[in-house]
């Protein structure tokens, strides 16, 4: 975790459980609703460029060990048994949390005060979706616009020279 200016801890049950196309999304599959959270963070991260570790309670598994992954660039954590989203982000917290920019998503208010009080701000699952909304709107405005400028450049040129670029993007 030394490379990245900024981080953001996300609660993940957390988050699904306040989101309400999240919360719906679970009820039917949580494996769904967690792909779909993560779909979300990497095009956030990908966007602001900071770096999101995404924290998934898995402390009532039976013999569960911490797990580590990365999808999508996004950092994925399933805390051991016994262990909470909260309590791994505390421990991770008193590790960098007054050398380095931390965030922490989470609506539950007991833990927002523990993460200020260990060096880290705190964004409830409201805020953060604000936030997320903010920046697909931003990525949606953009696309928009590039969009309109293809057009006009692929208005301007002829039938064989639009052949050429498609054949030479086919090839790539």
């Amino acid at each position: 975790m030394k490379s990245s200016k900024e981080y953001l801890f996300v609660d993940g049950y957390n988050i699904i459980n306040n989101w309400s196309n999240l919360r719906k999304l679970s009820k039917e599959s949580l494996e769904t609703a967690r792909n779909e959270l993560i779909d979300i963070l990497a095009e956030y991260q990908s966007f602001t460029g900071i770096k999101v570790i995404l924290v998934f309670d898995a402390h009532l598994v039976k013999g569960s060990m911490e797990k580590n992954e990365s999808i999508k660039g996004i950092h994925i954590v399933y805390t051991k048994e016994k262990e909470t989203a909260d309590h791994y982000i505390e421990r991770t917290l008193d590790l960098i949390g007054r050398t380095k920019k931390v965030r922490v998503a989470t609506s539950d208010w007991i833990e927002q005060q523990v993460v200020m009080g260990r060096g880290g701000t705190r964004i409830s699952a409201r805020e953060l979706k604000l936030e997320v909304d903010y920046y697909k709107e931003i990525i949606r405005k953009k696309n928009e616009r590039i969009n309109e400028i293809n057009d006009i450049l692929m208005g301007r040129l002829d039938k064989k020279t639009i052949e050429m670029l498609e054949k030479l993007r086919k090839n790539k």
